[in-house]
């Protein structure tokens, strides 16, 4: 077998098909919720404490040369060395709405599977000791 017959075999398994589906339609979660976050969570908690931008929290570790705006993209572009903990908080929010949002996803279809699993089965059949006895007790009766 060659490498590319087996790299072939090995892309065309269904576990990597669905791993690479599961992989790019996360990606593009990922991005809906960055957005959820980003433009109608975080704009409602800035409004709540006052206007406040999370996106824009920082801490100046290093002096700023002359001539450089006091914001973070600004100072990030000219080198200096920020603390940006508003950034982080942004992406925790996100992780905490992407990481609830994949436990409902799991407790659902963990509750599916339970209601397949508990479908009554047929009930088993007696042993062939059991039946020969029964019919024996029935052959007794009828004599």
């Amino acid at each position: 077998m060659t490498i590319l017959s087996e790299f072939k075999e090995f892309a065309v398994k269904g576990n990597v098909v669905d791993l690479a589906v599961g992989v790019i339609i996360g990606a593009a979660f990922g991005k809906i919720v960055d957005s959820l976050v980003a433009d109608i969570i975080m704009p409602v908690i800035g409004l709540v404490f006052g206007k406040l931008d999370f996106s824009n929290l920082y801490v100046v570790l290093g002096t700023v040369p002359a001539g450089i705006a006091n914001n973070l993209a600004e100072l990030k572009k000219a080198g200096v060395p920020v603390l940006a903990y508003g950034n982080f908080i942004t992406i925790v929010v996100n992780f905490v709405i992407l990481a609830f949002i994949i436990f409902m996803m799991v407790k659902q279809i963990n509750r599916l599977r339970r209601t397949e699993e508990a479908a009554p089965a047929a009930p088993a059949a007696p042993p062939e000791d059991i039946v020969l006895l029964r019919e024996i007790r029935d052959s007794l009766k009828r004599s």
